[in-house]
């Protein structure tokens, strides 16, 4: 479970008020929500008076802000991913009907993955996003990095196991974890002091990841900042269309199926469920990481009433393959896009294969930020250009916040609906979530115990 950040400020004040007789005045917090929006608003400021009035300190200093919070982000991704999935496998031991749970989760991943597809197909459908856009093929170039189902096959299993650290291939760390917990529920009460020492180390990790999180308004304005000095309001032009219909796409999959899933599936108000997950979706949206956001993520999960042991099984798996927006909308959306741009017609055989590829593929996208790997694994399974990408690569950090914002309001919506259909999902925790994961109380019975703690 992510650090809780509040309860050392809790357990702080609290000391404090046992030595002091009357309670001190407080600076009212700001918000979580409304710093990342003021830093999303000052940094499209500065990025316009950067590239507007050419101002190279400007524009060097938020390259590097938004580079260094990203880099912090990254830093402790491989680490993350090993002991959250290590940790999650081994406490399913800890779940009733853990396999069924399991399946269940693996389940409605792949059914919110084909629903957002064929939302993706129709979108692009309708619109045509590559006609009239200008572009051409000389615009577009091979990728460096590709995928191929020869690639994600061969590549999950590690030729050793530092490799995968120092060159941040998520797929194959989360394949040595998956065999690691694995063998640690075989072995038993023999596993016992490396699963005890694993789960210290989870919680080292998260705690100092949440220290980043708290810096994400800064580093969402260094993001958006560099962005707009980067590309500039001119480039939307060409992409409008495509741009348009990544993020029409993604809202109708966050604001209209999700709810609908949630109203007739879980029979749970929709409008309680953003209330709850919004910090994780929000930082989605700056930090364009789920396995960065992933300590948020399994916090607003749990406050939504899903127990602690599934929680922490369903979202780090999630993390690293559900990926309703990257790939599932985005594939779908950018293979019509680049078909049109080539001039190669596709038929049903084609749409098939891609709404096959965005359930058996996601976990190439493996969290990180970006979707090149699954855009480049569904071209080559169509057999169109590769080149296509490189029509893309310009537009994508502006794709990759609603993109990852949907991916991780998905990885939240699984464990809540297979929870409450496996009625274990605490619904009065649910109707009573938080609207933050930074700002909210402890309860007195909290405060109290801090109290006595500090005496």
């Amino acid at each position: 479970m992510p650090p809780d950040t509040h309860q050392w400020s809790v357990s702080v004040s609290a000391s404090a008020s046992a030595t002091e007789a009357k309670p001190s005045s407080r600076i009212p917090k700001i918000p979580f929500w409304a710093q990342i929006v003021a830093g999303l608003v000052l940094g499209v400021l500065l990025g316009w008076l950067a590239r507007s009035q050419d101002i190279g300190w400007l524009k060097e200093t938020l390259g590097q802000v938004g580079g260094i919070f990203v880099q912090l982000l990254k830093l402790a991704v491989a680490p993350l991913v090993f002991f959250a999935i290590l940790v999650s496998i081994t406490n399913l031991r800890k779940v009733n009907n853990a396999a069924r749970l399991a399946a269940q989760t693996l389940v409605w991943f792949m059914i919110t993955s084909l629903i957002a597809v064929a939302i993706g197909l129709a979108i692009g459908l309708i619109t045509s996003p590559g006609s009239g856009s200008g572009l051409t093929p000389a615009d577009g170039k091979a990728p460096e990095h590709q995928g191929s189902w020869i690639d994600f096959l061969t590549g999950i299993v590690p030729t050793d196991v530092i490799t995968p650290f120092t060159e941040l291939n998520v797929l194959q760390i989360v394949f040595m974890a998956a065999v690691a917990g694995i063998a640690a529920l075989k072995l038993g009460e023999k596993a016992q002091p490396i699963l005890t020492l694993s789960e210290s180390i989870l919680e080292l990790l998260q705690k100092a990841l949440w220290w980043v999180i708290l810096l994400a308004p800064i580093g969402t304005a260094g993001l958006i900042g560099r962005a707009i000095v980067n590309y500039g309001w001119d480039l939307l032009g060409q992409y409008a269309t495509f741009t348009i219909d990544i993020y029409v796409g993604c809202a109708l999959v966050l604001f209209g199926v999700y709810p609908l899933l949630l109203a007739t599936v879980a029979k749970l108000n929709p409008v309680q469920f953003f209330k709850g997950s919004w910090p994780a979706i929000q930082l989605a949206f700056v930090s364009r990481s789920s396995v960065g956001t992933m300590p948020v993520t399994q916090r607003v999960t749990e406050r939504l009433g899903v127990p602690k042991e599934y929680a922490s099984f369903a979202v780090p798996f999630g993390a690293t393959t559900k990926m309703d927006g990257c790939a599932a909308i985005y594939p779908a959306i950018s293979a019509i896009f680049i078909a049109q741009i080539f001039d190669v017609q596709l038929g049903i055989k084609e749409y098939l294969l891609i709404a096959f590829v965005s359930v058996i593929g996601s976990a190439a996208t493996a969290g990180l930020t970006g979707a090149t790997v699954m855009l480049t694994l569904t071209l080559s399974t169509l057999g169109l250009p590769l080149e296509g990408v490189g029509l893309l690569m310009a537009i994508d950090p502006i794709l990759d916040m609603m993109r990852t914002a949907t991916n991780v309001a998905g990885q939240a919506l699984v464990p809540v609906i297979v929870s409450a259909r496996e009625k274990i999902l605490d619904l009065t925790a649910y109707e009573n979530a938080s609207a933050s994961p930074i700002d909210e109380k402890q309860p007195a019975g909290v405060q109290e115990k801090a109290v006595a703690a500090a005496a």
